[in-house]
């Protein structure tokens, strides 16, 4: 167990200050837990104790290239050094930036920055009401669109279990202090279920102003869409002339250069962006059709004194020059496809049922046979073994977050023996927390890239 003293102690000091001793709710464990970081570095994170960990969490996945990555850091200093940040007043650099997402997205014509996911999302509901001349928004069961209030609502559960059927789901606020009336503005629906859509649009879509749709259900460990399922939205979007909003604040860029629109092949008519878009670095942006883009300044308002600031701008478009100029992104799948395949190798030795869930650089694993498609099936799943799990390969110096709907991220960074020393802290975490180990003791040693040569070369 390693010692979390300096941490514990930072935790004592900044609860007098913080609430929780924290900025963010999802930062604090307990108090024993709670990691204060010192620093990152490519795929590693090392914490104010001087404890290293392989980091999966990439920051909630930001970190597409690895942590203070050289290029787009060098990018930010000689933005810093050219002179000021912030004016209140354009930059020759957004255009740049702008045109960089346009050419590698398709469907966006137009871009507006903005400085996180949650300020993307209400920008792009704001844009679609002034477009419709309605109100009303569909969302899906799991999803996460950020934290403003229109869209912090959630499927009624009591005691992991669903208390609405999936016919006509009820969403309830996430927190105390979501103001009642917007409930009445919101649509909940399950994901991946093209029936349930397609029924409830003929009821009650000539009043839905947007449709947002997560492409993967980043906050379900990364649920795919089934096929035709985002085919069914689009449909839907265009038959009741409702705008079909992506929101690939966890997906663009980091699923593929035209993020999840390129690798699904459906196009959104508003899209958000965030996350990998500057490697760590606070940037977001929303755009799409010109046509709607362009109420913009046309009475629709959007702004932000930090929108378009120079660090930001010069972060984003470092980041897109080194996805879309090299292979970054093919390294990235490779590296997850070979985890993954290592993951559900320990999980086999130890006769654990199991399905791995999502894309190669968004993913987890579950311990159920059944492949999951919605957030009903990720409450059926086994949360307490795999957050038991997770714990266990913390105190191993390997970090995925212990909360089950959060994926496992990965960056360019991560190693062939970072997918090695995963695989063997796996080992020993599930040995910990089901008391034995399996058959094969020499698990790790096939992990080993030199050991997968010998063996490979020898078949």
């Amino acid at each position: 167990m390693p010692s979390l003293s300096e941490s514990n102690r930072h935790f004592d000091s900044a609860s007098r200050v913080l609430p929780l001793g924290v900025t963010s709710n999802f930062r604090y464990w307990c108090p024993s837990s709670t990691l204060y970081v010192d620093r990152g570095r490519g795929a590693y994170v090392w914490d104010v104790d001087d404890n290293r960990y392989i980091d999966y969490r990439l920051g909630f996945g930001p970190i597409i290239l690895g942590h203070s990555d050289e290029r787009v850091d060098r990018a930010v200093i000689e933005a810093i050094l050219h002179g000021g940040q912030t004016f209140g007043l354009s930059l020759p650099l957004e255009q740049r930036v702008a045109g960089q997402i346009a050419a590698m997205v398709p469907s966006v014509e137009m871009v507006r920055f903005a400085n996180s996911g949650t300020e993307a999302t209400m920008h792009a509901l704001r844009l679609a009401r002034a477009y419709t001349g309605r109100d009303k928004v569909v969302m899906f069961e799991g999803q996460y669109h950020g934290l403003h209030d229109q869209v912090m609502f959630t499927p009624m559960v009591r005691n992991d279990w669903m208390t609405s059927c999936r016919r006509s789901p009820v969403a309830s606020p996430v927190c105390s202090g979501i103001p009642q009336a917007l409930q009445e503005l919101l649509v909940m629906l399950p994901y991946n279920d093209p029936e349930t859509l397609e029924r409830t649009m003929r009821q009650r879509g000539h009043d839905v102003a947007a449709i947002i749709v997560e492409p993967v259900l980043g906050n379900c460990g990364g649920i795919t869409p089934q096929s035709g399922w985002l085919e069914t939205v689009r449909a839907v979007c265009d038959e009741y002339g409702i705008v079909m909003i992506m929101d690939e604040v966890k997906t663009g860029f980091r699923l593929a250069r035209g993020g999840a629109q390129e690798v699904y092949g459906v196009q959104a008519d508003l899209a958000t962006f965030a996350k990998a878009l500057g490697n760590g670095y606070p940037v977001a942006a929303f755009g799409g059709r010109r046509e709607i883009m362009e109420l913009i300044g046309n009475g629709v308002a959007h702004g932000g004194t930090y929108c378009g600031n120079r660090v930001g701008m010069a972060a984003a478009s470092a980041t897109l020059e080194v996805l879309q100029t090299t292979p970054a992104l093919e390294t990235i799948a490779a590296r997850g496809r070979a985890l993954q395949s290592a993951i559900s190798d320990v999980l086999n030795r130890f006769g654990l049922p199991h399905t791995i869930v999502g894309h190669p650089s968004l993913f987890t694993f579950w311990l159920t046979e059944s492949p999951p498609a919605d957030f009903r099936d990720w409450l059926r799943a086994d949360h307490t073994t795999y957050e038991r799990i997770i714990q266990a390969m913390n105190r191993r110096g390997v970090l995925p977050d212990p909360d089950m709907r959060e994926p496992w991220f990965i960056a360019e960074s991560h190693s062939e023996d970072d997918v090695a020393r995963t695989a063997s802290v796996l080992e020993d975490a599930v040995a910990d927390v089901l008391g034995r180990r399996p058959a094969d003791r020499h698990l790790a040693s096939w992990f080993r890239p030199a050991n997968r040569l010998k063996r490979s070369t020898a078949a």
